[in-house]
């Protein structure tokens, strides 16, 4: 007997761009009838473009999609944003139908797609376990018999009384989750909605959907946590653009999905100097993000990161130093670094090594471990011996660092702090014995 719970073949999905439905069924058949002869849209003012009728009115969130998942596995799926991710798990959990293909599943499904999922607002949390329970087929005594256990997971004992309507985001999360972990689910399937909870919350969540696994149950698990995907998920699935770009062993999908943030840039450059930011003195040339021999967006935190700065340097005999500030998703200073020959800030140093005409490029060298898993923005400029002011672009590049999961087998979830260096630690013997 197979062990397959889900099979998807030729999965596809698409969505109709502009407006479904006039308001009235008399009006969708005139418009309806237009079409079909080839007509305007009745419906639009003169002067209005019919878009119903151009060509690229329907975008494929998922296009010829195949994969299977055994019984007890946890396959994690990973891809930008727009790749079809959601999509995916909502046909598995037939919250909406594909387009074509098929996807088999069997077993009791338990999704978690969104904050709030399957909740209603005017009921109490203790209401909607039981109404969520009710869904997946349960009865009510084994509903009571889970409650406590759930209450419990989600520490709103509290609040199990008050219309969730009435709840934060996190505490949505917190008991949504438990509800869908812990009322005996033979597939689980979690989109990217631990990202709203805690610290502390999503390490108690990885490590439930580790326990459901190892009990014979099937997760499907949605994340940008390349750490926790990592940790839990043997195998992966890479999605770009609705369709699968890797599947297999999740370090190698992993490191397709880094490799491919070389196609959303990591670099950007000005060919025509006389565009480029800067003034009579100096103009940049191109500014990029390297890892691993090649400008990329994304980076694992145990791999360098290179900036170089390109720059025309426009008059003979100019001191100039490149500077650079790093700044958290928040836009907080992290850092901020120039390429001085001295911490003495004094002129009189730099008179030494005026440079000739030229293209010329700076380089800075973050090592591996040093930042943490974050979304980052630089800030470049470029100032004369002075330390005056000759170029200052703000945000001008982005990128991210991802967990490779090698460091994290005891500790989920994103380390705190700005920085995490792996520092070297050791232990030594004492000759002095313990009284």
């Amino acid at each position: 007997m197979s062990n397959t719970v889900i099979s998807v073949e030729n999965l596809s999905k698409a969505y109709r761009l502009g407006q479904i439905g006039t308001g009235t069924l008399s009006r969708d058949i005139n418009v309806w009838w237009a079409k079909v002869r080839g007509k305007p849209n009745p419906m639009f003012k003169i002067g209005e473009k019919d878009h119903g009728n151009r060509d690229g009115e329907t975008i494929w969130a998922l296009k010829n999609v195949n994969f299977t998942v055994e019984q007890g596995e946890a396959l994690g799926i990973i891809g930008r944003n727009g790749a079809g991710k959601s999509t995916l798990l909502k046909i598995l959990s037939r919250v909406t139908a594909p387009t074509s293909g098929h996807a088999r599943v069997k077993g009791r499904i338990a999704s978690l797609l969104e904050v709030g999922t399957g909740f209603h607002p005017d009921l109490t949390g203790r209401e909607n376990i039981f109404l969520n329970g009710a869904i997946l087929g349960m009865t009510r005594q084994e509903i009571r018999r889970k409650l406590d256990e759930i209450v419990d997971f989600a520490e709103i004992e509290k609040f199990i009384d008050t219309p969730v309507k009435r709840y934060s985001s996190g505490m949505y999360v917190r008991l949504a989750f438990a509800v869908a972990a812990h009322l005996d689910p033979e597939i689980l399937l979690v989109d990217e909605v631990l990202a709203v909870g805690d610290l502390e919350f999503r390490k108690k969540c990885i490590g439930k959907m580790q326990n459901v696994s190892q009990a014979g149950r099937t997760v499907l698990f949605v994340s940008h946590d390349m750490g926790n995907i990592s940790n839990l998920c043997p195998r992966a699935v890479l999605l770009d653009s609705g369709s699968i770009r890797a599947l297999g062993d999740t370090k190698v999908v992993i490191s397709q999905y880094i490799s491919s943030g070389a196609d959303r840039g990591g670099e950007i450059s000005w060919a025509n100097i006389e565009s480029a930011p800067g003034n009579e003195k100096v103009r940049l040339k191109a500014v990029r993000i390297r890892s691993n021999g090649r400008a990329t967006a994304d980076v694992m935190i145990d791999s360098d990161v290179r900036i170089e700065i390109d720059y025309w340097n426009l008059q003979d005999g100019a001191i100039l130093a490149s500077n650079l500030h790093l700044r958290d998703k928040m836009n907080n200073f992290v850092l901020a670094s120039i390429n001085m020959p001295s911490a003495n800030l004094s002129v009189d140093l730099w008179a030494e090594k005026p440079r000739p005409k030229g293209l010329y490029r700076t380089i800075c060298v973050f090592p591996a471990n040093f930042l943490n898993s974050e979304n980052y923005s630089i800030d470049i400029g470029i100032v004369n011996g002075r330390l005056e002011w000759q170029i200052w672009e703000k945000n001008i590049l982005t990128f991210s660092v991802h967990e490779s999961g090698e460091m994290k087998k005891e500790y989920m979830g994103s380390w705190v702090g700005v920085v995490r260096p792996k520092l070297d630690w050791s232990t030594i013997p004492l000759d002095e014995g313990l009284d």
